[in-house]
């Protein structure tokens, strides 16, 4: 067993059984709130471009990837819900994502597992993001999040591939806490995100 795998099954496995109670409660909360499943899941590309279903607690309401901006979402965006509003504040929607950590799909830190038609788009080196499993938190997260340009944040991620190790791990843990608790970088704005290419 790798030094990542380790790490990952001694965060994701303690955390996933701690936060079971907490994720049940808030399933309610969104099935209340709102019809529909309150589990969302979405194929992503993982590494090595193998695809693979990502596990969040829904934030929007049912079908909102059809309607209004489609997958943009900005601050104050009326397909988010109250409750959705509260996961998002505080990254609550992806406890799930532990699951996929769990499954090997997934590791703590990586770079953020990505749709199918945005590494379509990418270059020849912007595929080298596929070389390691995606993950919960990563560089790119604890530097602007969805806040930066869609080309920075592949740029941060290559950083990372560059560069992974045990030590930038747990810088990018530590940050991702201090992240998650000001609530840094949540939406897009102005600059940030992936644009859709035009059809």
């Amino acid at each position: 067993m790798s030094a990542q795998r380790a790490l990952d099954l001694a965060i994701a496995g303690p955390l996933a059984v701690l936060t079971a109670p907490v994720v049940a409660v808030l399933a309610v909360l969104i099935r209340l709130e709102s019809p529909g499943h309150p589990l969302y899941t979405q194929t992503r590309v993982g590494r090595g471009g193998e695809l693979f279903s990502i596990y969040k607690l829904r934030t929007m309401v049912r079908g909102a990837e059809f309607t209004g901006a489609g997958l943009a979402i900005q601050e104050g965006d009326d397909r988010i819900t109250r409750i959705g509003l509260f996961l998002r504040r505080y990254s609550l929607d992806e406890l799930p994502n532990l699951w996929n950590v769990l499954r090997g799909e997934m590791s703590i830190v990586g770079p953020r597992p990505t749709l199918a038609a945005q590494v379509e788009q990418y270059t020849e080196r912007q595929r080298g993001r596929l070389a390691v499993k995606p993950g919960i938190t990563g560089w790119a997260q604890v530097n602007g999040r969805a806040s930066l340009p869609w080309p920075e944040r592949i740029e941060l991620d290559l950083w990372y591939v560059e560069h992974r190790s045990l030590r930038l791990d747990l810088r990018i843990l530590a940050r991702t806490v201090r992240m998650v608790f000001a609530g840094e970088g949540i939406y897009k704005g102005e600059r940030g995100g992936w644009v859709p290419p035009t059809p």
